[in-house]
């Protein structure tokens, strides 16, 4: 059976769904819904992800966010798949969590982004759970009231900014804004069993189709086949993009930075997941607070040297495209 539709393109928005099997309660105590947000957390760390909104409702969760690595099927196969092991294991089960694979929809930011924020946020009201958005403690609405730093992790000021320049006028309009009920359209849309692949504007949805729908119509994809290249695709790329022998990139001296072996140690976090340890291994770095250092100060070097940046870039590309054709 071919799976849904999943619609991937650099700087992509997304509104997504998943549910427990047969109603089944995901968040048993607060121990749980603070493991998934910490989770959640991780994942905009490692895999470049931007979450502007999220409501943990007992038996499902919504997630508004955007992908500028066009990376939403691995990233959300990580999110479940680690927080299914976490529940498992906190309560002494086995087996899936989830009813299936999660439920998503592209979404067009320009018409439909402030609704869906305003559906995310809402849906504990709308439930009757409580009377007051305030009121409910596991989702990110108090992040966007709050000046906590702890919140910073939440992309919430691209969407205050769209609100107002004004911080407090943005609020303001913000506060307004999801305490109105929610449009009938969006009540249908995100209501009923099937949810449509795309939504926006005509034009939108369009060149969706004409870049995306052609192509993939009649394409099934294996349940078993990873979106995520491995190591050795990775340091192959690596190795060709700095014209260098893999044994290059083992090289380790105390004072020189091997720029090569840090861009695939990079990679290999950003795009695959793997752990400190696993990436430690095929580098033969055996610290693992090493392996983060490595990793952070990449990061910051692809921030601040335009000219790494571009190669990285390059990189995921090459890499991305060909794990599409395999």
């Amino acid at each position: 059976m071919a799976r849904p539709l999943r619609i991937q393109f650099p700087d992509a928005w997304y509104h997504v769904m998943s549910r427990g099997r047969r109603g089944d309660l995901i968040f048993r105590d607060k121990g749980d819904y603070y493991a998934f947000i910490d989770l959640l957390k991780d994942c905009i760390e490692m895999w470049n992800i931007r979450v502007v909104a999220y409501c943990l409702m007992g038996t499902h969760y919504h997630i508004l966010l955007q992908t500028p690595d066009a990376n939403l099927s691995r990233c959300m196969r990580h999110i479940n798949g680690v927080y299914t092991q976490y529940f498992n294991r906190s309560h002494r089960l086995d087996g899936h969590l989830f009813r299936g694979r999660y439920k998503s929809i592209l979404v067009d930011s320009d018409v439909y982004l402030l609704e869906l924020l305003r559906y995310i946020h809402r849906n504990p009201v709308e439930a009757g759970m409580v009377d007051r958005l305030e009121s409910y403690q596991w989702s990110s609405h108090k992040g966007y009231l709050s000046r906590s730093e702890k919140w910073n992790w939440l992309h919430k000021d691209y969407v205050l900014k769209i609100f107002s320049n004004e911080i407090n006028e943005a609020l303001r309009r913000y506060r307004t804004f999801v305490n109105k009920e929610i449009p009938e359209e969006i009540n249908r849309i995100l209501g009923s069993k099937k949810w449509p692949s795309v939504i926006g504007k005509e034009g939108f949805i369009n060149w969706v189709k004409d870049n995306f729908f052609v192509q993939k119509r009649h394409a099934e994809v294996p349940e078993s086949k990873s979106l995520a290249p491995d190591s050795e695709k990775i340091k192959g790329a690596v190795c060709r993009s700095y014209d260098i022998s893999e044994e290059d990139l083992l090289i380790s001296r105390r004072g020189m930075t091997n720029e090569p072996r840090n861009a695939a140690i990079y990679l290999m976090r950003h795009l695959m997941g793997s752990k400190l340890e696993e990436i430690g291994q095929e580098f033969g770095i055996y610290n693992y607070s090493s392996v983060s250092t490595v990793i952070e100060r990449t990061k910051q070097k692809a921030i601040t040297n335009r000219n790494f940046r571009k190669r990285i870039e390059k990189l995921k590309l090459e890499l991305m495209v060909s794990q599409e054709q395999t």
